[in-house]
C-alpha cells in the first residue's frame, strides 16, 4: 500500500513538474514571440523604392512572432483610410508634414497612430542643372515667371518651362500645383506628371546631354546620388513659404534660411491606433525603430543600379540587419518588455 501510494506521488509530481516545464516554455515563447497568429498586413505607396523601409519593419514584426502578410500596394491617401478602417496594420512611409491632411481625412489621432520618427530629416523641392544655374543667374523659381528664362528649360517648344513634377496621389503634387498658382508660373512653366521613374530618367538623358534640366524630387532617393546637389544641380529657393490646405500658414524656410518650398519632413511608421493598442510589442517597436537617410538613399541606388528585384531588396535589409545588429536586438528587447509589462 505504502509503495503504491509512493509510485501516485512520484507520478502526480512528475506530472505537476511536467505541467511547470511546459507553463514556463510557454511563457519563453509568448515573451520572445509576443505576436504568435496575429497577423500584420502592410501597405506601401507604388514608389518601389519604399520597399527596403517597409521590408526592415516586416522583419522586425517577425522575428517577434507576428504573422506579416506580403506588401499591399496602395497610393497614399487610400492606404490611410484602409489603415484607419483595418485593412491594413501599418505604412513605413508616412511622410509628415507632407501627409497631414492624408491623417486627418482617415481619422486622425482617433483611428491611427504615428509615434517616433523611423527615419528623420528628408527634403523635397526644385533643382535645375548647375551649368545653367551659373550661367543664367537663376536661383529662385519665381524668375522663371520671366517668359524668356522658363523658355531655357522648354523641351516641348511650346515656349514654357517643362518641370519633371510628382506623380499624382502622392502628396507633393498637390504643393506644386498650389505654389505655380501662387507664384504666377501657370503661364510659363508646364508641370509633367505621370510615372515619377519614367519622367525623372528622361530629364537625367537630357543632363546627360548637356540639355537645361528644371525638375521635383526628394531625399532620401537615389536621383539625389546621380545628380549630386552642389556638383551637378542646385536647389531653388522660392519667392515665399506658401502651401496648401491646413499648413497655408506654415513657413517653410529652413534653419540655414534657404526656402526650398517645402518643410523639412520626417518619415513616420503609421499604424492603426486600435491594433496598436493591442498589440504594445508592435506599437514599441513602430515608435523606437530608425534608419537613416543615407542608408536609405543608398539602398535606392543599388535599385537604380539594377538590384531591385524583391530578393535583392530582402538581401540589402538583411546586410542592414547585419551591419547595425546590436540596435536591431535592443530594438526587439524594448519590443518585448513592452509586451511583458502590458500583461
Amino acid at each position: 500500500m505504502k509503495h503504491m501510494l509512493r509510485t501516485t506521488t512520484l507520478r502526480g509530481a512528475a506530472a505537476a513538474t511536467g505541467l511547470a516545464v511546459a507553463l514556463m516554455a510557454g511563457s519563453a515563447l509568448a515573451q520572445d514571440k509576443p505576436g504568435e497568429g496575429v497577423e500584420v498586413i502592410p501597405l506601401k505607396s507604388s514608389i518601389a523604392e519604399e520597399t527596403f523601409q517597409t521590408m526592415l519593419v516586416m522583419k522586425a514584426l517577425t522575428e517577434l512572432g507576428y504573422d506579416v502578410q506580403p506588401i499591399k500596394e496602395l497610393e497614399y491617401a487610400t492606404a490611410y483610410v484602409a489603415i484607419g478602417n483595418g485593412d491594413g496594420t501599418f505604412l513605413a512611409d508616412g511622410w509628415f508634414p507632407l501627409h497631414q491632411d492624408f491623417y486627418q481625412e482617415a481619422g486622425g489621432d482617433d483611428k491611427l497612430s504615428a509615434e517616433g520618427v523611423y527615419s528623420p530629416g528628408a527634403l523635397q523641392g526644385y533643382l535645375i542643372d548647375k551649368k545653367t544655374a551659373e550661367e543664367h543667374d537663376i536661383t529662385n523659381l519665381g524668375q522663371l515667371k520671366d517668359p524668356e528664362i522658363a523658355k531655357i528649360f522648354d523641351n516641348d517648344g511650346d515656349g514654357k518651362a517643362d518641370l519633371t513634377g510628382c506623380t499624382p496621389g502622392w502628396g507633393c503634387e498637390k504643393v506644386i500645383e498650389h505654389q505655380l498658382d501662387a507664384f504666377e508660373l501657370r503661364d510659363t512653366v508646364t508641370h509633367n506628371q505621370g510615372s515619377y521613374s519614367a519622367i525623372i530618367a528622361d530629364t537625367i538623358t537630357r543632363y546627360k546631354q548637356g540639355e537645361p534640366v528644371l525638375y521635383y524630387t526628394w531625399t532620401p532617393y537615389w536621383v539625389s546620388g546621380v545628380l549630386v546637389p552642389g556638383k551637378d544641380v542646385v536647389w531653388l529657393n522660392v519667392p515665399f513659404s506658401s502651401l496648401p490646405g491646413s499648413r497655408s500658414d506654415v513657413d517653410t524656410a529652413l534653419p540655414d534660411g534657404s526656402n526650398y518650398g517645402f518643410q523639412a519632413n520626417d518619415q513616420k511608421i503609421v499604424a492603426n491606433k486600435e491594433w496598436a493598442e493591442a498589440h504594445p510589442s508592435a506599437a514599441k517597436l513602430f515608435s523606437i525603430m530608425k534608419v537613416s537617410a543615407n542608408d536609405i538613399s543608398a539602398e535606392n541606388l543599388l535599385m537604380r543600379d539594377g538590384e531591385d528585384t524583391e530578393a535583392d531588396i530582402e538581401r540589402h535589409a538583411d546586410a542592414w540587419i547585419k551591419g547595425h545588429q546590436e540596435e536591431w536586438n535592443k530594438w526587439l528587447e524594448e519590443a518585448r518588455a513592452a509586451a511583458g509589462d502590458a500583461s
